[in-house]
């Protein structure tokens, strides 16, 4: 696995099982570092995992499916989710 600068970008290759480690990671840490939460890498990072979630037959639009894919097989369900939710102000300071 690497990187590669190319001009002003950075290409990496990597194994999908560390993507979605550090997906993991950076999703459970959002509301401390809110300023990822609009970064062109997390917004491609998930598009390009739920690619792969969908091309595996994975519903990526239930939650349970996906965390279960990403490697939350203990994440809770949307209920509970929805109950614990709040608003991030990506204002606030970090």
């Amino acid at each position: 696995m690497s990187f590669e600068q190319r001009g002003e970008t950075v290409i990496g290759a990597h194994s999908l099982e560390e993507l979605k480690l550090v997906y993991r990671v950076l999703h459970r840490h959002l509301s401390q570092h809110v300023a990822l939460m609009d970064t062109h890498f997390l917004i491609e990072l998930q598009n390009f995992l739920h690619a792969q979630a969908t091309a595996e037959g994975v519903d990526t639009s239930n939650h349970t499916a996906w965390d279960a894919w990403l490697g939350n097989p203990d994440a809770p369900a949307c209920d509970v989710r929805v109950r614990r939710r709040r608003t991030i102000d990506p204002d606030a300071d970090e």
